[in-house]
């Protein structure tokens, strides 16, 4: 990015960016804990257990800690986004937008991606610490529990002197919900990716809109679609993030 930033993207990552799950290095290490992992994503995505109390499960499971090794082994075999979602992240950056990974995604993850190319150094990442690693390649926040969404995203709009009618608030499921409730509070514009039904249900009940739906939005017992969710270009996107952040900027 050069100067002053025209405004900030901030994202969930798991089956919002990108069609892997936060726990995904985790089962790839230790195949034989799969379903558990995938067991409490579920719960943790729909609202039924906190981000913390998924966290301590996890570690329970967790023979040895996962490392750097094993990680590169994972992003090696298996780092995937969804159609043009680093495309979406370059262009970001040289339009001076400040793109934010806001996830229950593991630090150490987006850590071993930057370090590699597969991400965008320019990025800044609130992740999960569970799984950390010493170098830091990026502006690095925790996120330890649902809550902790918002606070990074306030934190990051201080301290860079963004407006909150200059953010956009990405998210797919009801994880997402109480960073969306933040957003609405303050005048972001909310972008359901990939929307789930969690999502939706938590929205209407706090009677939060959803601005903008992008990609492949699921009804309540709909299956997973993820062939057609690889065919969603996310450079799609580019138009809602200039009516949203540029057009201001261009009148004046």
């Amino acid at each position: 990015m050069g100067g002053k930033c025209n405004g900030m993207i901030s994202s969930d990552w798991s089956e919002c960016l990108a069609p892997s799950g936060p726990f995904d290095p985790i089962a790839f290490a230790y195949p034989e804990l799969e379903a558990d992992l995938s067991g409490i994503f579920r719960l943790y995505t729909g609202n039924q257990i906190t981000l913390s109390e998924a966290t301590r499960r996890i570690g329970r499971l967790l023979p040895e800690p996962i490392t750097e090794k094993q990680m590169d082994a994972y992003l090696d075999a298996s780092f995937m986004t969804y159609g043009g979602v680093t495309d979406l992240i370059r262009w970001c950056l040289e339009h001076d937008i400040l793109f934010m990974i806001n996830t229950t995604g593991m630090q150490g993850y987006f850590q071993r991606a930057m370090a590699k190319g597969l991400l965008s150094k320019g990025i800044v990442v609130a992740a999960n610490p569970l799984i950390s690693y010493e170098r830091q390649t990026s502006e690095m926040y925790e996120v330890r529990e649902i809550e902790d969404k918002a606070k990074n995203t306030a934190a990051v709009l201080q301290k860079y002197g963004i407006s909150a009618e200059k953010l956009i608030i990405m998210g797919d499921s009801g994880g997402d919900g109480p960073h969306f409730a933040w957003g609405a509070s303050i005048g972001a514009h909310l972008v359901g990716s990939m929307t789930k039904p969690s999502l939706e249900k938590y929205c209407k009940e706090k009677r939060i809109e959803i601005q903008t739906r992008f990609g492949v939005t699921y009804t309540e017992g709909e299956k997973k679609d993820p062939k057609r969710e690889m065919t969603v270009d996310f450079m799609g996107l580019v138009p809602v993030i200039e009516r949203v952040l540029l057009a201001k900027q261009r009148k004046n």
